[in-house]
């Protein structure tokens, strides 16, 4: 399975932005997919995930409530839509993919920039 994510950019605080994150390959088999980021000097952070068959998503706790992750029909793109910026949200964010609800993502894409200025 591959990967691409893009849609980071810069910002202003109160702003949004929505990433996409297109999967090639296998992706028939993947279980779900999901969203992280990593600020610099912080560890990466959970964001968002949804599964690949029933749609069942899942938040981070600092996102609930302004970040929304979805897929298209065809189950080849995710998104997340990110509204209410914080400086705090400024990071690279990553999508990534996994075969199993017991696995580890093992699958990641290269990461896109986003920038949230106050």
């Amino acid at each position: 399975v591959q990967l691409q994510a893009s849609g980071g950019g810069l910002v202003q605080a109160g702003g949004s932005l929505r990433l996409s994150c297109a999967a090639s390959g296998r992706t028939s088999s993947m279980f779900s997919m999901g969203w992280f980021r990593q600020a610099p000097a912080k560890e990466r952070e959970f964001v968002a995930s949804i599964n690949w068959s029933g749609g069942n998503t899942y938040y981070g706790n600092s996102m609930k409530g302004r970040f929304t992750i979805s897929r298209d029909d065809a189950k080849t793109t995710v998104y997340l839509q990110m509204n209410s910026l914080k400086p705090e949200d400024t990071a690279i964010y990553y999508c990534a993919a996994r075969a199993s609800f017991s696995s580890s993502y093992e699958y990641w894409g290269q990461g896109t920039l986003v920038t949230v200025s106050s």
